[in-house]
């Protein structure tokens, strides 16, 4: 087992993996900007460094500063949580080169599933479904002739893509030439990197990801799926498990196929193979694979009884997988709501400010992760996630009646959140019997209520 772990992130991930490792009896270092310096992530580690200031690229993205830090500290194991260099093949390589463990997969694993159109082949090459698409594409004029064959609409997305970047649903070949430049344009700046596929766009589909896990010993399994179908310009909002719609037979096909998925790419750690489900047709077609652990882990934690984030540092060790295939059950119910500092009416314009009041609610089936405390500032410079609340239960109804509780009673003063605009979701008809699907926010869902 690792001796010291450092934390190359912030906020609720940050403190949530310095948990892990003191349950571990690891010793952690946390890294932050100028600005983050009285964070609790940072007060709770056994050390702590300043790796640069408050914009993401001069301390948060800054590779030579984050090795640094590693080295001064004595750490024989970075954690880059999710986000920022999570992703990143090229930081997992130069961990290894300066004998620094990544805790997660190897760098060509990284690669191979970080571009989402070598992605797509990959699956292909390994009869995993992928809905019908191009490899990347030069200019507009590929994308109408691919648009004509086979009939809009269709989505647009970035070849080095995730998290809703560089994404767009174009309907029509006009709408598809605006639409086409934004993606690039967008992709260029998320990513560094403008390249652009097409897919075929599923209008009412369902979006099912798979949680696996695998060791250095070649053992792979999957734990079960999270529905996050409900989301907001291709962001996830509310994530369950199970879902509703997926049979045992069902289940066990996704999953196997998200293994076959881990095995294509020698996968070890954490990580989830993303697919849209046709409810129609049944059928489950590749999305992406994300190389990390996923913002939404807590739900599947809750149903499985199994700590993913002290799994993945076990594996990281060489230890093997602390569970078989056979052993994961799922019991009961869990629902999770991210919470960020936006201001659901003003379209969901970030907010910024100093924490006033808070309190988060508790009771059995309750768990919040959150790295705020009364006069925690929430800044400007990152993301505008604050808080997840996850709820468990039997079964869905008591999952969210306790989470309806947890947000009556939640108060965080000082800031606007959009922990209205979840409740006023969980009362909605669609969601309340499963109804929902990728564009239900903006369809079903009225629009004056959610500010799109």
């Amino acid at each position: 087992m690792f001796q010291k772990v450092l934390i190359a992130n912030r906020g609720e991930i940050a403190l949530r993996v310095i948990r892990a490792c003191k349950e571990l009896g690891i010793q952690t270092v946390a890294i932050h900007s100028d600005v983050d310096r009285e964070t609790l992530p940072v007060l709770t580690a056994d050390e702590r460094v300043c790796v640069g200031p408050a914009p993401s690229m001069k301390s948060y993205l800054n590779i030579p500063q984050i090795l640094t830090a590693a080295k001064l500290t004595e750490a024989d194991a970075i954690h880059p949580g999710y986000g920022f260099l999570a992703e990143r093949a090229e930081f997992a390589e130069i961990c290894e080169e300066h004998g620094i463990k990544f805790i997660g997969p190897s760098a060509r694993a990284i690669s191979l599933m970080g571009d989402k159109a070598v992605a797509r082949k990959t699956m292909i090459e390994n009869k995993v479904p992928v809905m019908p698409g191009t490899e990347d594409i030069a200019d507009v004029e590929m994308a109408k002739k691919f648009g004509k064959e086979h009939g809009f609409p269709i989505m647009i997305k970035a070849a080095a893509g995730g998290g809703g970047k560089g994404m767009r649903v174009a309907h029509d070949a006009s709408e598809l030439e605006r639409l086409f430049e934004q993606a690039s344009i967008e992709a260029e700046s998320a990513f560094g990197d403008a390249r652009i596929y097409i897919e075929k766009f599923l209008a009412k589909a369902r979006h099912i990801e798979f949680q696996v896990m695998a060791d250095s010993h070649g053992n792979v399994i999957h734990l079960g799926e999270r529905d996050c179908s409900v989301q907001r310009r291709n962001q996830k909002l509310i994530e369950e498990c199970p879902s509703l719609v997926l049979s045992e037979k069902k289940r066990k096909e996704g999953g196997q196929m998200a293994v076959n998925a881990a095995k294509a790419c020698n996968y070890e750690g954490a990580g989830t193979v993303e697919f849209l489900y046709d409810e129609a047709s049944e059928q489950f077609y590749f999305l992406e694979m994300n190389t990390r652990i996923q913002v939404e882990h807590p739900v599947t934690e809750e149903v499985c009884g199994i700590d993913l984030v002290k799994e993945q540092i076990r594996v990281a060790s060489g230890l093997p997988l602390s569970v078989t295939q056979d052993e994961v059950v799922m019991r009961g119910h869990a629902i999770e709501c991210r919470i960020n500092a936006e201001k659901p009416d003003e379209g969901f314009r970030p907010s910024v400010g100093t924490i006033d009041r808070l309190h988060f609610p508790g009771g059995p089936g309750v768990r919040i992760d959150s790295y705020l405390t009364s006069g925690s500032k929430v800044q400007p410079f990152y993301d505008s996630l604050i808080a997840k609340v996850i709820t468990y239960g039997a079964n869905r109804e008591e999952a969210l009646t306790r989470m309806r509780r947890v947000l009556d009673e939640m108060i965080v003063s000082g800031i606007s959140t959009t922990a209205s605009f979840h409740r006023a979701l969980l009362d909605n008809t669609y969601f309340l019997r499963g109804d929902v699907h990728t564009t239900f926010v903006e369809t079903e869902y009225r629009g004056e209520e959610v500010g799109v």
